[in-house]
């Protein structure tokens, strides 16, 4: 058996070899791959383009223009998430079109946008609690 390039290498390779003697290290290699898909998304062009596609596949170059970049910048970042397996990217005639491997990527970025909301809430509460505090207010 071949490794396969890409994202899920660890894994393969792993589960060629692995026995159940090996779980520290098959726990080391799956939470390098989930390290390794999310550095994938370390990247807000990326998360942009991904958060497009979720609504189907698109042509790189209204992908491009409905993101405001430059084609060769977006080309770079689609090909981080092409060999993330992440996106798939098939041809016709000269264009390319990419859509997300994966329809439940829009339950990982739903799942990071309440993340983001309720720190945001938090922050806003203790904000709040703080300007109302007459023990911490400055003498004017």
């Amino acid at each position: 058996m071949t490794p396969t390039v890409g994202l899920l290498d660890n894994l393969t390779v792993l589960s060629y070899h692995s026995t159940m003697d090996d779980m520290p290290e098959q726990r080391a290699a799956v939470a390098a791959a989930k390290a390794e898909m999310f550095k994938a998304l370390g990247h807000p062009i990326r998360v942009r383009a991904l958060e497009v596609l979720v609504a189907g596949e698109r042509p790189v170059g209204e992908l491009a223009e409905e993101l405001g970049v430059e084609m060769s910048h977006l080309s770079q970042q689609l090909a981080v998430l092409r060999r993330a397996q992440i996106v798939t990217a098939r041809r016709v005639r000269s264009t390319v079109f990419y859509s997300v491997r994966d329809p439940r990527i829009a339950a990982l970025f739903a799942t990071a946008r309440e993340m983001l909301v309720d720190g945001l809430r938090e922050q806003h509460a203790l904000l709040m609690d703080l300007e109302d505090d007459p023990t911490l207010q400055t003498a004017q």
